[in-house]
């Protein structure tokens, strides 16, 4: 019997397909006699005990600018999927929080990244359960708490909780008189706390991004700041260089791997500067290509390998 799989996933159109995850994710499926269907986060609905989609039949191929192709519009049943994936780019906010919610009614799919768990394991939060693993680290809202910190640290960097891809992430160096200033600006975007963290030197070497699948590492990428900037996101120009696992990254594999297999986490992205982590992410991580294209291996193999197991156990 064919095996079907649903991408609940922002728009194919746009994304690069010589980098993006999801559609790796998909081409590999698809490679392996799966169907697949694409619908967008805010085309899921509960009705009446059941949880749907609307969305398309999808195919997929490699070919800038013709990439995809679309079946007829449909609405379906999301238990008629053998696997689901949760592959929507963060923020992490309450419309995303409550696509997991519905994630956690669907009935018959294996959901992957587990859902309820993607929901309690916010990427900047799950690390704080692996204190002697992560830098000097604060979250508070509290203004007076932040000085705090950043009088016995000198050198912080200064986050919002949920946010992604280098957005709102700002170095204050000592002297650096903008605190009170940053925190007037997010105190008035959102009511959350902020994260601090002791600022890491080692990050000019770069920042390692580390794919675990169902808790083992399966390799990594160096991303390296442009000159005269902290943040080595891809997003805001972050070189991507080959590097090796160390001792250590497997060591910090090796602390959190069992924590992520024991709560669904199959496809995850850890960030480490020098030998600390700083991010476990698990809500839509990425670095399958930029790996694959490094190393030569088959990242989204091994991950379609660890959900087929999981598949099999589900009978």
């Amino acid at each position: 019997m064919t095996r079907t799989v649903a991408f609940q996933m922002d728009p194919i159109a746009p994304i690069n397909i010589d980098a993006d995850s999801s559609f790796r994710l998909a081409e590999s499926a698809q490679a392996r006699g799966y169907k697949l269907f694409h619908y967008l986060p805010d085309q899921i609905v509960w009705r009446e005990g059941e949880v749907l989609a609307v969305g398309h039949d999808l195919e997929v191929r490699r070919e800038k600018g013709n990439h995809f192709t679309f079946g007829e519009t449909r609405e379906v049943a999301l238990s008629e999927f053998d696997v689901v994936w949760l592959r929507q780019d963060p923020p992490f906010d309450m419309g995303y929080i409550t696509t997991t919610h519905l994630l956690d009614l669907a009935d018959g799919p294996l959901v992957v990244n587990d859902p309820f768990w993607v929901r309690n394991f916010p990427e900047k939060l799950l690390v704080l359960q692996f204190p002697d693993l992560i830098p000097p680290t604060m979250i508070a809202r509290d203004l007076g708490q932040l000085r705090d910190f950043r009088e016995r640290h000198g050198d912080i960097i200064i986050k919002p909780l949920y946010g992604n891809g280098g957005a709102g992430v700002f170095r204050l160096k000592p002297g650096d008189s903008n605190l009170n200033s940053l925190h007037e600006m997010f105190a008035g975007i959102n009511r959350e706390p902020l994260i601090a963290q002791a600022f890491l030197p080692a990050v000019s070497a770069g920042d390692k991004r580390i794919i675990l699948v169902d808790g083992e590492p399966v390799g990594a990428i160096n991303r390296v700041p442009q000159k005269g900037e902290t943040r080595s996101n891809m997003h805001v120009g972050g070189r991507a260089e080959p590097v090796e696992l160390s001792a250590r990254d497997r060591e910090i594999c090796e602390a959190i791997g069992p924590t992520l297999r024991e709560h669904g986490q199959v496809f995850v992205g850890i960030d480490v500067i020098g030998d600390r982590l700083t991010e476990i992410n698990v809500t839509s991580p990425t670095g399958i290509q930029e790996m694959e294209r490094f190393n030569g291996g088959d990242i989204a193999g091994k991950v379609w390998d660890a959900i087929e197991a999981r598949l099999a156990t589900r009978g």
